[in-house]
């Protein structure tokens, strides 16, 4: 072989192997924002999950619970979604809060799970028959990549919330995409440690999955079904399942009947862990985040069928 083909081919082959590694990685990003679907409701302009949504139950009888920044607007919630009471807190004010409207939370740690569970914990003995719990942003698709609706918009998925399947189901990830979350690869959750797992769960009343295998602190494995009776006695017994899988980012909507399926001093105890534990703001809040659908009586691994779900959770058939 020639001196110059074989200093061609060095180069070549490390170029060849760098784009396609490049290009996995940009299709898999492509896939995460739904990038095709963003650039197809772009360029024709439409809202076709507004346009399918139709007014769901009596007027206040559902909540929109939300945290924010200061300097954040939501001011969107009101004007666009005026049908759905709000509980919007503040998570860093800067002087004392004003106003009956004006909510904060404890502490600003643990992203928006802070806002969810005192939200829960206030409102416990007078909840709404459907609580949703959204992100501040409307849209956009850098920030609101998440949300799963024509142009990222919360507005629109919003008012394509199917309530009965809520009422139904008792809880609903608004996020249909599995990715990030639900992927093979990314049910072995590192944010939620066997370490993580006993403390958020002991001394609650969260029963083991049924017939789960987990992993034991020797490594060893063993299929547990135990009943809610037992638990308390065998917390200490248990440690993470195998996997933990749902897909991102913290944005669902749950039934009153179902937060109730919990005393309020769950929701106590999780929050004084998000308060308490060392993990900083991000990582605690992106711990809370894989373990909403456990706390709201789904099994570790929550990941409906995509085309199922945008049927069931949006009326998108």
């Amino acid at each position: 072989m020639r001196y110059g083909l074989r200093i061609a081919l060095c180069f070549l082959l490390p170029a060849a192997i760098l784009l396609l590694v490049l290009g996995r990685h940009l299709l898999d990003l492509s896939n995460q924002y739904s990038a095709g679907a963003y650039l197809v409701e772009l360029l024709r302009g439409s809202r076709n999950f507004e346009a399918l949504a139709s007014p769901h139950g009596a007027v206040g009888d559902k909540v929109i619970v939300m945290a924010k920044l200061e300097k954040e607007h939501t001011e969107w919630v009101a004007e666009e979604l005026p049908d759905w009471q709000r509980a919007i807190y503040t998570v860093n004010p800067s002087r004392p809060s004003e106003g009956e409207h004006a909510l904060t939370t404890p502490v600003n740690k643990g992203h928006e799970s802070m806002a969810y569970l005192t939200y829960i914990i206030d409102h416990y003995d007078k909840l709404p028959s459907t609580i949703a719990f959204l992100h501040s942003h409307r849209s956009g698709f850098f920030q609101a990549w998440h949300v799963d609706a024509p142009l990222h918009d919360n507005v629109a998925a919003m008012r394509a919330l199917q309530l009965d399947f809520v009422q139904q189901n008792g809880y609903v990830n608004l996020r249909c995409n599995w990715n990030p979350g639900c992927l093979k690869a990314h049910r072995k959750n590192r944010h939620v440690t066997e370490r993580v797992w006993r403390e958020f769960f002991e001394g609650t009343s969260t029963p083991p999955p049924p017939n789960t295998t987990v992993s034991t602190a020797d490594g060893e494995h063993s299929s547990l079904s135990l009943s809610r009776a037992d638990n308390g006695r065998n917390q200490k017994m248990l440690g993470i399942p195998n996997e933990v899988g749902a897909a991102c980012c913290a944005q669902f909507a749950v039934s009153r009947d179902q937060v109730r399926k919990r005393p309020v001093e769950d929701y106590i105890k999780f929050r004084k862990w998000v308060m308490e534990t060392d993990r900083d703001d991000a990582s605690s809040g992106r711990v809370m985040e894989f373990l909403w659908h456990v706390i709201f009586g789904k099994e570790a691994v929550h990941c409906p069928d995509q085309e199922l779900c945008y049927c069931q959770v949006y009326g998108q058939c």
